[in-house]
């Protein structure tokens, strides 16, 4: 189980709809955001058929097998930018979970694992939570950002299905603006494959920077992917797989988060995600036709 207890689930408004359920959340204070940087990307951002023109696939081949599955601090890029902690109340409270930006039509969506925001059969919604991306040392550089829509499917509510272990979350706007117009979004990616070259980025509970770590996913059942990648602790929970990295727009598209099984895994060595299949697309068209 990755993400950490130290976050209070308190109860909220419960909506069923199209076989999912949202609840209102509490807002946080704000804080305006900033400006990310963006060193040169490498191999790590991005999968086989996405990669930079100068990485061929051997290359590729060759740092996976140098450096694939080891863990290392996350550079300050424009994508990992996306990529950010969920707090109690604001920043000088307890980040217990990751979450990343998505593309959608609002411009407004994340995407992290449902068991960060929701405690699943016999559980409560989280409320008074807000997202810090790019949180480094105490720093929040591109602001605090209120989750204001919290979006889980039904059989997680009913059952804690692993497989639904997925949750969008919508956020509200800091200084009249939304997080995609500032920071751009990855695309959401379904009915993928279970083999591909990911890269994780994500907040362990316990510090105060993020790490990264490079793969090839495999099959672990016919609904869930696993990965070995070194040191993904408590914290790392709704962590997004990037694949497939755009050069040229500086994106990539999200095909998993660690969540699922064992809630994304009891040891720090390996993880796990549920499959994105057409339930999490249906998830998503739902988070993204009431994100107003």
């Amino acid at each position: 189980m990755r993400r950490t207890t130290t976050a209070v689930l308190a109860g909220a408004l419960l909506l069923a709809a199209s076989g999912c359920s949202t609840a209102s959340a509490g807002p946080g204070p704000g804080s305006g955001p900033g400006t990310a940087s963006d060193p040169a990307t490498a191999a790590n951002e991005g999968g086989v058929s996405g990669s930079p023109a100068s990485w061929s696939r051997e290359r590729l081949q060759q740092a996976l097998a140098k450096h694939g599955g080891t863990s290392h601090p996350a550079k300050a890029t424009s994508t990992n930018a996306r990529v950010g902690a969920i707090f109690d109340q604001d920043v000088t409270g307890d980040h217990f979970c990751t979450a990343s930006v998505v593309d959608s039509s609002g411009r407004n969506l994340l995407l992290t694992a449902a068991h960060c925001v929701h405690g699943g059969k016999g559980g409560s919604y989280g409320n008074d939570l807000v997202f810090v991306p790019e949180y480094r040392d105490g720093s929040a550089p591109q602001g605090e950002w209120p989750i204001t829509k919290i979006f889980v499917d039904q059989s997680w509510i009913d059952s804690s299905d692993p497989d639904m272990d997925v949750a969008f979350l919508t956020l509200g706007a800091v200084n009249g603006q939304q997080i995609q117009d500032v920071l751009g979004g990855d695309t959401l990616g379904v009915n993928k494959g279970f083999d591909q070259v990911v890269r994780i980025t994500g907040y362990p509970s316990d510090a105060s920077a993020p790490i990264s770590c490079f793969n090839t996913t495999s099959r672990q059942s016919a609904t869930q992917m696993k990965i070995a990648c070194t040191g993904f602790p408590g914290g790392t929970s709704g962590s997004p797989w990037l694949s497939a990295f755009d050069p040229a727009t500086r994106t990539g598209t999200v095909t998993g988060i660690i969540g699922g099984y064992q809630q994304g895994g009891d040891t720090d060595d390996v993880s796990y995600s549920p499959y994105f299949g057409d339930k999490v697309q249906d998830l998503y068209n739902e988070a993204v036709s009431q994100d107003g």
